[in-house]
């Protein structure tokens, strides 16, 4: 497989890296999905978009892509909420993930192929679980199951913490139980009003890290190639998830590149419900499209703080009507009967396939979508100024120079999940109604040349039926939808 190098800052090494595939021409990725007891928000979108245009930009590279996100429907909030209104918690679980999907279909979130929840997955975490028993790194106290850190060599390596430390700062609530107070459950004790289900140390139900070790191995292997979320999940979850799924199977490294999206803050000052500056998904949708907070997450690279507030949500939809009025002008070329190339055209021909590389070469360099919509914007300029060359008459539609324009914007679309709608399916290089049209035009230009206006006048009157108007310029005949 022929592909240029790609760079990915790994939050394990902290610095920036070549990828190497686990297999050759495959990639494997999981990324830690919702607690569905609530409609997600804005702090939720951000990795699912992030890690949408990461699978994408594989797809385009020519990989072959196994993307996993889990639903984490047993938890404490769940079960809190399920008994404040009186439901069962798969009530509330099913009504949060109907949630999830509704708004990041929204947002051009692609499915994955494989969603695990925690509730179908209960005996394969049992079996993690009495690994780690049978490897020594756990321990069971009265139907509860512990993890051993300190048999564990290698935990803090992610977050960079000593044990130590950790230990002295703790705030960890106080359990004689435990050997030491940084151990995390693995396996808790049934309580009442909560789902349990059987195991060998009683009725209970799993710990929050130990979900993610399991279903990640079940569906990718023991080692697989990207493992992404939040940065706040770099400690405790997925420190832990190293050292459970590490300490299971006995393979090292788990994960070959760990990547961790930047925090949203909201005029500054960290998202919390506590401060009243919590957004839904859906709240905003409400004042603004989908398209527009889905660009305005991608403006900003993955791993910078992404501050969220009206102002530059207006901004980006600003931002995006450039690029829409760019692909408005690549549509309208299309609709002219192309000429050759001029001196002008040959010049700008290459120009837009270096504005493509330059763009993919962004993406290679750690995902780096801000950059790479910087080379989409000149993509866009260079269009708007070679409209009005040619609505001046100073130019004639090139139709390689178009095609390579096409080709670019189309790519940049696929990739970044924006603009997808005015696409390579409506193309002029693709749409099938655009090469009919251009065929019924041409054939009306050769009846005006050989001066049969009546057959001229006939295909003109027959398409203005369809509700397509014909426009005879300077620079050609121009159509448009009536």
């Amino acid at each position: 497989m022929d592909t240029k190098e790609i760079k990915v800052y790994n939050t394990m090494s902290r610095k920036k890296e070549t990828f190497v595939p686990q297999e050759e021409g495959k990639v494997g990725i999981y990324v830690c999905g919702v607690t569905p007891y609530n409609h997600p928000h804005i702090g939720n979108a951000r990795p699912f978009v992030t890690w949408d245009v990461i699978h994408r930009f594989f797809e385009e590279e020519g990989y072959e892509v196994t993307h996993v996100q889990n639903f984490t429907d047993v938890d404490d909030k769940i079960i809190k909420a399920a008994n404040e209104e009186g439901v069962q918690w798969s009530d509330i679980c099913g009504r949060y993930i109907e949630s999830y999907f509704e708004v990041m279909d929204k947002l051009n979130v692609r499915r994955v192929q494989v969603y695990p929840r925690v509730s179908q997955h209960i005996s394969d975490i049992i079996g993690t679980v009495q690994a780690l028993v049978d490897n020594g790194l756990a321990y069971a106290v009265e139907g509860d199951v512990y993890y051993a850190v300190e048999k564990f060599p290698r935990y803090g390596m992610l977050s960079g913490r000593e044990l130590g430390d950790m230990m002295a700062g703790a705030r960890v609530e106080v359990d004689d139980r435990k050997h030491n107070p940084m151990d995390f459950a693995l396996w808790k004790a049934a309580k009442p009003g909560e789902p349990a289900w059987d195991s060998p140390w009683g009725k209970g139900r799993p710990g929050w890290h130990i979900e993610c070790s399991t279903m990640s191995m079940k569906y990718l292997g023991k080692t697989f190639d990207f493992h992404g979320g939040g940065s706040d999940l770099i400690f405790p979850h997925h420190e832990n998830e190293i050292a459970q799924s590490e300490g299971a199977t006995g393979c090292h490294p788990f994960v070959r590149y760990w990547l961790h999206n930047g925090f949203i803050t909201v005029h500054e000052e960290k998202m919390s419900k506590s401060l009243g500056n919590f957004f839904t998904v859906k709240d905003i949708l409400a004042h603004f499209e989908a398209e527009t907070l889905r660009f305005f997450i991608l403006s900003t690279h993955y791993r910078s703080p992404l501050d969220f507030s009206d102002q530059r949500l207006k901004e980006a939809d600003a931002s995006l009507q450039r690029l829409r009025t760019a692909r408005e002008n690549l549509d309208a070329l299309g609709r002219l009967i192309a000429c050759g190339p001029s001196e002008y055209s040959l010049s700008l021909r290459p120009k837009v396939v270096a504005l493509r590389e330059a763009f993919l070469d962004a993406m290679r360099d750690d995902f780096n979508t801000a950059l790479a919509i910087s080379h989409w914007f000149a993509l866009a300029k260079e269009i708007n100024i070679y409209k009005g060359k040619v609505d001046s008459g100073e130019e004639k539609p090139d139709g390689k120079l178009l095609d390579e324009m096409e080709k670019a914007f189309d790519k940049f679309a696929f990739i970044l999940g924006v603009l997808e709608q005015h696409g390579a399916g409506q193309s002029r290089s693709a749409g099938l109604e655009d090469k009919l049209l251009a065929i019924l035009m041409n054939l009306r230009q050769e009846a005006r040349k050989a001066k049969n206006y009546a057959q001229a006048d006939a295909i003109r009157n027959q398409l203005a039926d369809a509700g397509v108007i014909i426009e005879d310029t300077p620079q050609g005949p121009k159509w448009k939808i009536q």
